[in-house]
């Protein structure tokens, strides 16, 4: 028993030796298998890159493209150009309507405010005739006038004040000069005319007698 327990060893010891070789054999890469494989992976990336460069020459305008699409951009340039235009000619039109109509009816206001004074008139030069009571004719214009200074006033008209002021050119024309002392020189002595202010502006010089 001991013989045969012998004999046998070295077989079994064999047997594990070529068990181990096989499975180093097939635990060992293949260089010549790796190798093609880097090299197909490198050509499929070369194609690769080469038809997304194919492709992006195909998608690339030609110049006739570039043309027309320049000749469309600057079509629509010009027909932006010319609507403005067209609008700010109707804008230049509408305004300048609208001024006219403010110059020719801008004193409308005032107009009808007069309106009123005009029936007083008319009422009194119908009295007239119907009385010769001179005070009380009197009376009636002057308060027709007080009418009207009111009315005026409240379109802004202003009567200057004259008396007793010192003469100056932005207010006054002097008419006449008068000799006297040397209190009343340059001195408003008398007023010819009214002058009056249309809100704070001169519209009407007073015609006044200066003293020299």
């Amino acid at each position: 028993m001991r013989f045969l327990g012998t004999l046998f060893a070295p077989r079994s010891s064999k047997n594990n030796n070529n068990k181990e070789m096989e499975e180093k054999e097939l635990n060992t890469p293949n260089t010549e298998t790796t190798n093609e494989n880097l090299q197909q992976e490198e050509v499929q990336t070369e194609n690769t890159e080469n038809a997304e460069t194919a492709a992006e020459e195909a998608h690339e305008p030609t110049i006739e493209e570039q043309l027309e699409a320049a000749q469309a951009e600057i079509a629509a340039l010009n027909d932006k150009v010319l609507r403005q235009m067209a609008e700010f000619d109707n804008y230049r039109k509408r305004t300048l309507k609208e001024k006219a109509e403010l110059i020719l009816n801008g004193g409308e206001k005032t107009i009808t405010a007069l309106l009123p004074i005009m029936d007083d008139l008319d009422r009194a030069l119908e009295n007239m005739d119907k009385t010769d009571d001179v005070a009380t004719l009197k009376e009636g214009v002057e308060l027709i006038i007080q009418k009207l200074v009111t009315t005026l006033g409240a379109q802004g008209l202003k009567r200057m004040e004259t008396q007793g002021q010192t003469f100056d050119t932005d207010f006054h024309e002097a008419v006449a000069l008068v000799p006297g002392d040397e209190s009343k020189k340059n001195q408003i002595i008398d007023c010819v005319q009214p002058g009056y202010l249309l809100n704070e502006k001169v519209i009407r010089h007073a015609k006044v007698v200066v003293g020299q």
